[in-house]
């Protein structure tokens, strides 16, 4: 007889709408309203969300870290320096917790988004200087920390001085990238190569990063450029990407822009037959996934 493994639930602060949403979707997501239960092999993820759309990205995130079987504990971070104009404050209050409050406490693994601020030099950014705050506490007290989309650009100008350029034309839709060191643990399954949606202005570049020590780009795109860069012993994996983006997000990106910029073309490699109307083809669900799981396994593996 064959037993079947299932994953451990996620632990979510109550109430959170996310919850109902993978409910739906058969994911165990245990809310903190309905007890702690045990304690054994549970890992702390804390998620710094700067993206407008809270809920959207809440939800991304928890999709992807439920495919575990571990017990996650899942907590939301949020800067004093910031104030979301897209989220309430209720939301905010109820589901987040200050930089403050969080230091103080212990966690395994961190997780900071992207943010619609790359046109700004990083100085001239509001929360600038909290958020430099926590990349630092984070390299002392994490075990782990992915950055996401700006927030690898951030990152890398932040601890190595690594500039970001700007781009000719927007760097949107579903890229290929290819694996450049396959013995890592966070590429342990996957493919020669991968796809990764982009949704950026701005870009990191090679030659920027490969002669500074303690760097390495890990996954690289003929056409959307450096994917994944790794520092600190594989502690810090700066994603250039939005492999975490559900299937209908650039769809909405894009028609959100149509008609209101006059950058705006249809992500490319995403459509079926290349045609909007036709609707998305997911090619990067798995890999997102399995990285995902990929990291978790690492951070449980060296805390």
């Amino acid at each position: 007889m064959i037993s079947q493994i299932q994953n451990m639930p996620l632990i979510l602060p109550g109430g959170l709408p996310a919850i109902d949403i993978l409910k739906r979707e058969n994911i165990f997501i245990r809310d903190v309203s309905q007890g702690q239960g045990s304690v054994e092999r549970r890992l702390r993820i804390v998620i710094l969300n700067l993206m407008p759309l809270k809920e959207v990205t809440e939800t991304d995130f928890v999709r992807l870290l439920s495919n575990s079987p571990l017990q996650l504990e899942i907590c939301f971070m949020k800067l004093r320096s910031h104030v979301s104009r897209h989220t309430t404050a209720e939301h905010m209050k109820r589901f987040y917790r200050d930089f403050d409050d969080i230091r103080k406490e212990r966690f395994d693994g961190l997780i900071v988004t992207g943010a619609p601020v790359e046109g700004m030099p990083f100085e001239e950014v509001d929360y600038w200087d909290e958020l430099t705050e926590v990349f630092d506490w984070a390299r002392q007290y994490i075990t782990s920390t992915l950055y996401i989309c700006w927030a690898a650009q951030a990152g890398l100008y932040h601890f190595y001085g690594i500039p970001k350029h700007p781009l000719d034309k927007k760097m949107f839709g579903i890229f290929p990238a290819v694996v450049l060191s396959p013995d890592l643990p966070i590429f342990r399954g996957f493919d020669d190569v991968f796809q990764m949606p982009q949704s950026r202005h701005t870009e990191i570049r090679r030659e920027d990063i490969e002669p500074v020590a303690g760097l390495e780009v890990i996954a690289d795109s003929a056409e959307s450029g450096v994917s994944i860069v790794m520092s600190h012993s594989g502690r810090e994996y700066f994603i250039t990407g939005h492999l975490e983006y559900a299937p209908d997000t650039l769809d909405r990106e894009y028609h959100r822009d149509l008609g209101r910029r006059n950058d705006v073309a249809a992500p490319r490699h995403y459509y079926r037959e290349d045609k909007p109307e036709k609707g998305p083809l997911v090619t990067w669900r798995a890999h997102a996934n399995l990285l995902f799981s990929n990291w978790i396994d690492w951070v449980l593996g060296d805390r």
